[in-house]
């Protein structure tokens, strides 16, 4: 302190001096040193360099898709905040615990908070139609509550009719309010259409957001329906019958997740019948399944050994993977849960065994998956056999870059919007052998190898705040495809 006191105090002096010997000098200086600083260059920050690098990386597939088909969930959401309507419920904090099948109102605040505690997505079945029409009466009611296309196929269908170059039929059940919500370009064929609406309950709560003890360490929601429609994909044979005449060259297949909910007797009989459906259609045109929240080990099993092995290619997040390697023995099955940012080697350890214990990694394989697209809330992961998938690079960025833009209700990047949360250094591998992988910001997408399957990771730029984290999945599965090329491949001998 006292030396900026002595040095204000010989500045006065000699101020002072130059005024007595010159009078007009100090005007001079008064000028000088009211001179505008000239303007410091700062360093962009990480996210500005990501998010124009990803402009120059992102670029169309040399072939693009011409016409997509895509089925067979569909539905209308309504999102409210999770917190507020249990409360409008008469419901108090409590323990979170998680239910297969809710049943009741302490059911769903229980999942609620379980879910909520983790900052995790999850999607459940409500058994009892009268509970449930009363929660969505009061839903529909509550103070902000908001109307959206729904339902996996449906938001696919959506981003993929932003393309104008794309034709896109889908296949659901479209009642009255989702038909007029609907993007004109999407094509529904008169058989999905119904005289009522499924309607979806989301539960949405932000980063921080707290209720009793639990606290969410990011912004989620957690999904709920009675919806028997989609519960028993009553649209998959009008989908495939549709298939003929649209004549796509993709397919997207979702809604398998709804069935979990109907009981092993209903799911066994409906999996055989959808394996049948794309066994028929999967020699004309590959396959994508969008895979979503499951609890029941024996579902996820009969899906991984029926139905991965048919498609091309598949999306799914965080707990969905960790899930299936769970159900199927697979690795880092002890996890009981990510805790926090999902590890890139474990990742990439069980990514490589769904590709080679039900995929195509082995070129003698019958099987037709050779696409993994995995994202999580820091980061994404296209995984693909060699060989079969042109473009990756830019298909892993421009999901990471459509998270982001959603995320936050915008039409491009804004970098005082949002954070980079991937991690800078990882590994190739959890366990040895392994590669030691960095990111580069300049060049936003990290490649590394393993026997035939090559690896592309994108960081995320996660929103501060987000508008709404619904469809975000289902926009990034698209937006991948959409820049996704399939190479033709000779038969086998």
């Amino acid at each position: 302190m006292w030396r900026k006191a002595a040095g204000a105090a010989l500045l006065a002096l000699a101020v002072g001096y130059f005024y007595h010997t010159n009078p007009d000098l100090p005007e001079q200086v008064l000028q000088y040193i009211s001179l505008p600083n000239p303007p410091i260059q700062s360093e962009p920050s990480l996210e500005q360099v990501i998010s124009t690098a990803w402009d120059a990386i992102i670029t169309a597939p040399a072939r693009q898709w011409g016409r997509v088909a895509v089925g067979v969930n569909a539905c209308v959401d309504v999102v409210v905040s999770g917190i507020g309507l249990l409360q409008a419920l008469a419901q108090d904090p409590g323990m979170g615990r998680d239910h297969e099948v809710l049943h009741s109102k302490e059911d769903l605040k229980e999942a609620f908070i379980h879910y909520m505690g983790r900052g995790s997505a999850a999607e459940r079945f409500f058994a009892d139609k009268e509970v449930f029409q009363r929660i969505a009466r009061a839903a529909a009611e509550y103070p902000g509550a908001q109307l959206y296309v729904g339902g996996n196929a449906a938001l696919i269908g959506q981003k993929l009719a932003t393309y104008p170059q794309l034709m896109v039929l889908l296949c659901g059940p479209v009642g009255p309010k989702l038909h007029e919500m609907l993007d004109e370009q999407i094509i529904v064929p008169p058989e999905s259409l119904q005289e009522t609406d499924e309607y979806h309950l989301i539960l949405e709560y932000k980063a921080g957001e707290q209720w009793g003890t639990t606290r969410a360490p990011q912004a989620n929601r957690f999904i709920f329906s009675h919806d028997v429609s989609n519960g028993e994909m009553s649209a998959l044979e009008t989908f495939v019958a549709s298939l003929d005449e649209f004549e796509p060259d993709l397919v997207v297949l979702s809604g398998l997740h709804m069935m979990e909910g109907q009981g092993k007797p209903m799911w066994e009989r409906r999996l055989k019948e959808a394996v049948a459906a794309i066994s028929d259609v999967r020699s004309a045109v590959p396959v994508h399944l969008e895979l979503a929240s499951m609890t029941d080990k024996d579902y996820m099993n009969s899906i991984m050994q029926e139905v991965m092995p048919i498609v091309a290619s598949i999306g799914l997040n965080e707990q969905e993977l960790l899930f299936l390697s769970q159900a199927g023995a697979g690795p880092h099955a002890e996890l009981l849960s990510w805790g926090g940012i999902p590890d890139v080697g474990r990742v990439s350890d069980i990514l490589l065994w769904v590709l080679e214990q039900h995929g195509r990694s082995d070129p003698q394989s019958e099987a037709d998956l050779t696409r993994i697209h995995f994202h999580t809330l820091a980061y994404h992961v296209l995984a693909t056999v060699d060989g079969h998938w042109a473009n990756q690079v830019a298909a892993v960025a421009a999901g990471a870059r459509v998270a982001s833009i959603q995320a936050c209700g915008l039409q491009t990047i804004d970098a005082s919007k949002v954070v980079l949360r991937a991690p800078l250094e990882f590994h190739s591998s959890h366990s040895e052998p392994r590669e030691k992988l960095s990111l580069n910001p300049a060049e936003p997408v990290t490649m590394w190898k393993r026997h035939n399957v090559t690896f592309h990771l994108a960081p995320v730029l996660v929103c501060k705040q987000p508008l709404r984290t619904v469809g975000l999945g289902d926009a990034i599965s698209a937006e991948g495809l959409i820049y996704s090329e399939i190479r033709p491949q000779q038969p086998i001998l």
